[in-house]
């Protein structure tokens, strides 16, 4: 890590344990900032080291409380800038407002867009993350953006713990909609195994509301695993999941990178025919909302080796082959 400029790596308050396993595995302390509130809830930060010349790393996704979370990473942002570091960097696991990538009905913002223009006009250089809801969305930003993705993560995780069962040709991976069918295809090739699609509607014209239509593919007597990349209220995944059994799996599993579970997501976790749902580590699972069914794996180190990828000016996509 001593090419070039210096780095040096800042935390947010949002996950500062992953931005802690990041220092860890570069070998590169943590470095120091205070962060603290004015009375009328103002957000302020004080860089404790000169950020001259170096290349910085702030850490901080942008997950719940969202627009603290965001303006947290912008305000620290602007401290780096003021201070004349080399490149400012956001490292952002989650990316907020992600879903926000289209006008679904008239008269509504592209918040996504806006999002990434924020981040740009206020003097970041690059940005690195994880499993946007939509690909696309790179496209939004007039900067780098490097996407890195935890499927490869999760996947190895299933080889480990079914590894009969694929062998045997006994395990399905199962879209819960048509939305993700591409990220189910990529999921079943890294695990060899066949697909299927749940075909759903929303009920109602509302938002987290639907109901399994019909299930396309063979999932008779097999083990399905529901693939997504953000569980948020946990309507579709546990609809998909109940649909799936009663249709005739043997077992569910399900798997994601973003865990917001938000609103009645735990409950509908626990009561669903889910029997283990696995995520990474982008989101802090605080100790309201674990469960004995959710399991969590780190992908903070796959996010130094990219920090260390992009600091000594190597390609991040051999990271994949």
């Amino acid at each position: 890590m001593s090419r070039g400029n210096g780095i040096k790596i800042f935390s947010g308050e949002a996950h500062p344990e992953f931005a802690e396993i990041i220092s860890e595995k570069l070998g590169q302390p943590l470095s120091k900032v205070k962060h603290y509130r004015f009375s009328d809830g103002e957000l302020g930060v004080s860089l404790e080291e000169s950020v001259r010349g170096s290349d910085v790393y702030i850490v901080q996704p942008t997950c719940y409380p969202v627009n603290e979370n965001l303006m947290q990473l912008l305000i620290m942002a602007d401290a780096m800038r003021r201070d004349s570091a080399h490149y400012v960097n956001a490292v952002i696991p989650y990316f907020g407002y992600a879903r926000q990538d289209r006008k679904a009905r008239p008269r509504e913002p592209i918040t996504a867009k806006l999002v990434a223009n924020i981040l740009a006009h206020e003097g970041i250089n690059r940005v690195i993350t994880a499993d946007l809801h939509a690909g696309q969305i790179q496209g939004f930003f007039d900067i780098p953006v490097d996407h890195l993705t935890g499927m490869k993560l999760l996947a190895e995780h299933f080889k480990d713990i079914l590894a009969d069962e694929i062998k045997a040709g006994r395990v399905v991976v199962v879209s819960p909609d048509v939305g993700g069918v591409a990220r189910a295809r990529k999921f079943a090739v890294m695990l060899g195994t066949d697909i299927a699609i749940v075909d759903k509607r929303r009920l109602h014209d509302k938002q987290n509301i639907s109901e399994v239509m019909d299930i396309v593919g063979n999932i008779q007597g097999r083990t399905a695993i529901l693939v997504d990349d953000i569980i948020d209220t946990a309507g579709t995944i546990c609809h998909a999941a109940d649909g799936l059994k009663e249709r005739g799996s043997s077992r569910v599993f399900a798997c994601a990178t973003h865990a917001v579970l938000s609103g009645p997501a735990l409950e509908r976790i626990n009561k669903s025919a889910i029997e283990k749902l696995m995520f990474t580590d982008t989101i802090p699972i605080p100790e309201t909302k674990r469960s004995e069914k959710i399991m969590q794996l780190s992908i903070a180190p796959l996010f130094a080796e990219a920090i260390k990828r992009v600091h000594e000016e190597l390609p991040i996509s051999d990271m994949f082959d």
